[in-house]
């Protein structure tokens, strides 16, 4: 069940990005840190009603946030789209993996974009992650190009 995120999810939040971005880098992808995305990102979202959070069986599972685009890096590429939402933070924990959450995640992202009125949705993601980098092609997003300021490859599907 996906539902919009809360300020007492922040913990649960926090850890899984450790344990997400200690699996990045386990195998091989510099995403993400120790401390990014963190408690601040998380708590952000959650006040901007911006947080949504995968649950199941009364735990937190994933969570990705979906924000208006004004991310100065996204300038570097063409893109369809000029009023867009962003996915950003878009993350499973490694134990509910293989169980369609993220796709879950995905599908909730561009159901709420449309309802939202915006002309496509956008997310990126670094070079190296090649597990989201198939996810997000899966949902048909168009590689747009290289985000050099965040060293991200940027994707939109247009909605319109």
């Amino acid at each position: 069940m996906i539902r919009t995120g809360k300020l007492s999810d922040v913990p649960a939040l926090d850890a899984i990005a450790r344990r997400v971005a200690d699996e990045l880098h386990a195998s091989g992808v510099d995403q993400w840190s120790a401390v990014y995305p963190g408690v601040k990102e998380f708590t952000s979202d959650a006040m901007k009603g911006a947080l949504f959070v995968d649950e199941e069986d009364g735990l937190v599972a994933g969570s990705m946030s979906l924000l208006p685009e004004n991310d100065p890096a996204y300038v570097a590429v063409s893109w369809h789209g000029s009023h867009a939402l962003v996915m950003h933070r878009v993350m499973v924990d490694p134990i509910y993996r293989r169980q369609g959450i993220g796709a879950a995640l995905f599908a909730f992202a561009i159901a709420r974009a449309r309802a939202a009125g915006a002309d496509s949705l956008k997310v990126d993601t670094h070079p190296d992650n090649l597990r989201m980098r198939r996810l997000i092609e899966r949902f048909g997003f168009v590689h747009r190009g290289h985000l050099p300021l965040i060293y991200r490859e940027g994707y939109e599907l247009p909605l319109k």
